[in-house]
């Protein structure tokens, strides 16, 4: 196997498992283990993997954010409580501005049933679903493809961003700490910060589990948006601070399953 071709297996592989050892890369693709640590030493220096002892993960951090394939399959569920609380501030002939990332991504494909909408994003998970939509106004920004983040970012996104205006832009983010959010990645912050500043109002999505914890950039304070919206109560001195400082705080009920 070519090393590019061993390399896209290696992603893909982590993008099922989350970590895996060097001795497991080396057995499964037939190579030394110096070769396997070469592999993982580009892929780490393309921010799309992190190496750990022993091997590596895509597991989250506070200065790598996992691959968009890794999150698309975790807590479904709680994506799926969070969009459909976003979707109740959605009014037919709205224009909605939709960022990156995997809770994005399912927010962005229930936003059909609001139609008529406009939708600006950058998101390419949101620009598939939405693409071939009947009375939905798609405007996909353009910029620089990244695959980890399955989205578009960069001077170009900025720029177009700048020219527009929304009615409501759904801002997702990967930590919160007290009551300022956080994001791994300065492209990243810079095209939702565009986002902020070019929508009338703005709501915050974040998972339970990303409260108390940072990341390497501030992304916002959390009074600069209208709502912020999670799946399940978060620690309680988390809690405690948004109470203390006036911010509502949406819990999206999850749907109970059936044995």
């Amino acid at each position: 196997m070519k090393r590019n071709d061993r390399q896209r297996a290696i992603i893909e592989l982590l993008a099922n498992r989350g970590e895996l050892t060097v001795d497991d890369l080396a057995n499964r693709f037939i190579v030394s283990k110096m070769t396997i640590h070469r592999d993982l030493d580009d892929l780490e220096g393309e921010g799309l993997l992190r190496k750990v002892r022993g091997g590596a993960t895509i597991e989250a951090s506070t200065r790598f954010e996992s691959d968009f394939r890794f999150r698309e399959g975790q807590d479904i569920e709680a994506k799926a409580a969070m969009a459909d609380a976003a979707l109740t501030l959605v009014e037919p002939g709205m224009t909605i501005m939709v960022n990156d990332g995997s809770m994005a991504a399912l927010l962005g494909s229930r936003l059909a049933g609001m139609r008529p909408l406009t939708v600006i994003t950058n998101n390419a998970a949101v620009i598939d679903a939405l693409r071939t939509e009947p009375c939905i106004s798609l405007i996909a920004l353009g910029g620089t493809y990244s695959a980890k983040f399955h989205a578009f970012f960069g001077a170009i996104t900025e720029t177009a961003l700048a020219g527009l205006r929304a009615d409501i832009a759904f801002i997702s983010s990967p930590a919160v700490s007290g009551l300022e959010a956080f994001h791994m990645d300065d492209s990243v912050v810079r095209a939702k910060r565009a986002m902020m500043a070019s929508a009338t109002r703005r709501c915050l999505l974040v998972n339970h589990q990303r409260f108390e914890r940072t990341a390497l950039h501030k992304l916002a304070t959390l009074d600069e948006f209208a709502w912020i919206i999670t799946d399940m109560a978060p620690p309680d001195a988390a809690s405690a601070a948004l109470e203390t400082a006036g911010l509502a705080l949406t819990i999206a009920a999850q749907r109970e399953t059936s044995e």
